[in-house]
Formats: C-alpha cells, structure tokens, sequence
C-alpha cells in the first residue's frame, strides 16, 4: 500500500517577517487551477503583521493550513513542522517571499508522472522586491544526479516537488542555512535522480540585503553538508566545493 493514497500537493512555506510580501506569494499558490492544492503555512513567531494578513486568506480558503510555532526555531524547523501537517502525497516547496507562475503544478506534475520522477524541480528568473524582473534565468538540465549536485548547487527550494509515496516521509536536517541542500542530497544518495524541467516557472526575490553577504557563507555551508552530513573525505569535498564556486561565478557573472 502506498503511504498517501491521494493527488494532494501539499506546498510548504516557512513565514517569519513577510508581512509586506506573503499576500503575493499566496495568491500565486491560489492561482495554480489545481484542486488539490494544500498550503502550509508555519509562522516562525514573526514580529510583523503576517499573521493578520493570513488571517484574511484563511477566512476565505478553506485548503489554507496555518500554524504558528511556539519559539522561533529557523527555516528547518518551520517547514519540518509543515511536512509533519502536510496531508498530500506530493509536497511542494515555495518560500514566503517567492511566486509561482500560473499552472507550475499542473505542469510540473505532468512532467513529473512522464519521468516517474520522485524529485522534480524548474528554471526560475529573478525579480526585486518590487516584482520587476532582473533579467536573470537560472535553467535546469534534465537529469540531476547526486554527484552533480556536489559540485553544483542547481535545485532552487521553491521549485522542488516531491513524491512522498517514492521517498517516503520525510524531515530536513536541523541547519540554520543550507538545509534545503543538505535534504536533496540526503533523498537523493541512494541514486534517485532530480529531473528538471527546463521552463521558467516560478520568480525568486532578491532582497536588497541578501545577496553578496552570503556567498561565502554558501560556500561554508557546502562544506559542512559534505563532510558532515554526508561524511564526504576532506579531499574529495574540497575538489567539490572548488567546483561548486567556479560553477557559482559562472551562473552568476557570466550568464
């Protein structure tokens, strides 16, 4: 008997502080045109008003979940606390902050049940926080295998879907960063392939503040899911975290 016997895709997003910008991210979740959408929302006790603007959606919505944790516990938590809620045999993921264009479920699940996929994830662009596009597409292969994710960091989080009845259930590991990483590679050590599906079918934001800061730490991050949580050797991670920075330049500066 397979673990979820239903078509439900549970989405699952961590809110904490998005008060200006998680009304948009629901409504491109609402504007999927699939039934059996379920939306997961797990507050990691914002200090803003997102609750109160979730509040407005959950009156109307019926399909929309809403829990908020009793202590601020980072993004892992928050979304381990979702996948525990989450009722669907497929789970999705899409961050507080982020949109989906219209139909990326329906297409993305066709695509997936075509590769009897277990793991799928799309191309996305880029927008500001201001919805304008910053003309940067980040684009998938095909077939994204263990070894190639070591050396390239290509999944983005809120364009991942998920099969549970392939992988079963499931939880992230307990990082404060880099733990959407450390999921992929955990799920797909024992041989499963991600298959990409090379549309631009969901917008990630770029917040003024994130980006530049965080490269090195990234690049910490991937160390420490190597050797630490895949028990990777030191010489063959630090080949791979070689790589994974040439291959960063080159999507970020060269494309």
């Amino acid at each position: 008997m397979p673990l979820y016997d239903n078509e439900i895709v549970s989405v699952i997003t961590p809110v904490y502080n998005v008060e200006k910008v998680i009304g948009k991210t629901i409504e491109s979740m609402l504007a999927q045109g699939y039934d059996d959408l379920e939306i997961v929302l797990v507050d990691d006790c914002s200090k803003d008003n997102s609750a109160e603007v979730i509040a407005e959606y959950t009156a109307k919505y019926s399909n929309i979940v809403y829990h908020r944790q009793e202590k601020n516990g980072g993004a892992a938590v928050a979304r381990n606390t979702a996948l525990k809620l989450a009722k669907g045999r497929y789970v999705a993921f899409l961050d507080s902050d982020d949109m989906w264009c219209e139909d990326k479920i329906k297409r993305q699940l066709a695509f997936m049940k075509e590769k009897d996929a277990a793991i799928c994830c799309t191309a996305m662009d880029c927008i500001d926080e201001e919805d304008r596009p910053l003309n940067s597409v980040r684009g998938v292969r095909e077939k994204i295998s263990y070894n190639f994710l070591l050396k390239n960091t290509m999944i983005s989080t809120s364009t991942v879907l998920i099969d549970r009845n392939k992988t079963g259930d499931f939880q992230m590991p307990l990082r404060r960063g880099g733990q959407d990483y450390a999921t992929w590679l955990m799920l797909m050590r024992n041989g499963t392939i991600c298959y990409g599906l090379n549309e631009v079918l969901s917008h990630y934001r770029v917040m003024s503040k994130s980006l530049s800061s965080n490269k090195w730490k990234s690049v910490k991050q991937v160390w420490e899911i190597q050797t630490q949580d895949e028990k990777i050797n030191k010489v063959s991670a630090a080949f791979n975290v070689c790589c994974f920075i040439v291959n960063a330049f080159i999507k970020h500066f060269l494309h």
